[in-house]
């Protein structure tokens, strides 16, 4: 029987701790982890007890850890976007196999710089666009691919962020300022141009976008609205953003009120230690009086070779957290949303079919069994036992979707203006 792939996990956020370690526990056969990098004393000596690692494997950053001789097989890199590309090539110099968090980087130069490291070192490398692992999205693939709906002709892609999430992650949050991490279309939907081209099957030539942060400034911040949600807000019953009924009393019972108890805010998860990093930490501040620049609604419009036309939105201000597509074709339709995980296939003259994802596989955790489907092929094709699938996204096949991503947001800073994609 193959050996486990030793994996090392540099930075132990959300995605770090709470999905692609605890895949060592699920698959101990495939992943072995034995090496991690936090700056966050609690959370890494959290990690080391749970997962018996010795003191000497665990690091303070990922360059301490890339200091050392190498030992592990690939390095999972989770850090934030603009620390990825002098990490990457650390990483791929040193003679490893890399699992990127998209954004890749948040550059296309440093998209490219990256993959020349990984090609003079014969590296390895995925960018974990988990959409395209999922069943929902497969399925829509397969009936393209079997030519049920013919041609396709146009696509609609629909992002519904949640007014809750875009308060914790794009307002409060890690990736609320563009100058400190990337611009929204591309830390947040990504995942999208990906998909939309994956599914396309086709390269892009030319974006077009608009959008705006329209709602999340002090232009909008209701009467008698504090500084801080705990400081005396007036505004407070009335507001659904309110820190408070959010982080502590989870009022709505909103997917997002792990946060608290996950560390996200603070490693004292106590219920004094989450009051006090709401008194004095990011997550605690007022939504309409943040430091927040990236745009909370954008619509994308994108052409393929051979005239196909595609349409993206994303908007913050849903009560649904969840994707919906829809593909065109010359013969029928498909439409589906990940949150129903249904999809309905028209073939024209014929009765709609409905077609239950549920009946394809039974594994709906993280990104709708993304996230664990893209763990087992990754890591097979790291220790050999499969060849790399047209699922798999390289890093090669993901520098398109970047493209369009960063092309889209300068074409939208430019009120729209058609960008050519070469």
């Amino acid at each position: 029987m193959s050996e486990p792939v030793k994996v090392a996990i540099l930075g132990c956020g959300m995605r770090g701790q709470f999905m692609y370690a605890p895949f060592s526990k699920l698959r101990p056969d495939l992943m072995k982890l034995v090496a991690v990098a936090e700056p966050d004393q609690a959370k890494r000596e959290e990690i080391a007890q749970e997962y018996d690692l010795p003191s000497d494997k665990c690091f303070f950053s990922a360059e301490d850890f890339l200091a050392q001789p190498k030992m592990a097989d690939v390095v999972f890199l989770c850090t934030q976007d603009r620390q990825h590309v002098s990490q990457a090539v650390a990483a791929l110099d040193k003679g490893y196999h890399l699992m990127l968090e998209k954004p890749a980087a948040t550059t296309v130069e440093d998209c490219e710089t990256i993959l020349a490291a990984a090609n003079r070192n014969n590296s390895k490398v995925a960018v974990c666009h988990v959409l395209r692992y999922t069943m929902f999205y497969q399925l829509i693939k397969f009936y393209i691919q079997s030519g049920r709906i013919g041609d396709v002709m146009s696509v609609n892609q629909l992002e519904q962020v949640g007014w809750w999430h875009m308060a914790h992650s794009f307002v409060r949050g890690n990736w609320r300022n563009s100058d400190e991490s990337c611009p929204m279309i591309l830390a947040k939907s990504c995942h999208d141009m990906d998909i939309i081209r994956w599914l396309v099957g086709k390269p892009c030539k030319r974006v077009s976008s608009f959008g705006s942060l329209g709602h999340f400034n002090a232009e909008h911040a209701p009467y008698g609205a504090a500084e801080r949600c705990l400081d005396g807000c007036k505004a407070k019953d009335g507001c659904p953003y309110d820190a408070e009924k959010i982080y502590i009393f989870e009022r709505y019972g909103s997917v997002e009120s792990h946060y608290s108890r996950s560390g996200a805010l603070t490693e004292d998860r106590s219920l004094e230690g989450v009051y006090k990093a709401l008194r004095t930490g990011p997550y605690g501040r007022c939504v309409y009086h943040c430091d927040n620049n990236v745009v909370d609604h954008q619509v994308v419009n994108l052409e393929f070779e051979d005239n196909i036309t595609a349409a993206f939105t994303m908007c913050a201000f849903t009560g649904e957290f969840s994707r919906k597509t829809e593909i065109y074709g010359t013969r029928g339709s498909i439409r589906g949303d990940m949150a129903e995980n249904k999809l309905y296939l028209t073939t024209f003259g014929q009765p709609t079919e409905v077609i239950d994802v549920a009946e394809y596989t039974t594994d709906f955790s993280g990104h709708g069994g993304g996230d664990n489907k893209m763990m087992t092929e990754f890591l097979e094709y790291v220790r050999g036992d499969r060849p790399m699938s047209n699922t798999l996204t390289t890093l090669e096949t993901s520098i398109e979707s970047h493209k369009m991503a960063l092309l889209a947001e300068e074409s939208r800073v430019h009120g729209g203006q058609p960008v050519d994609i070469h």
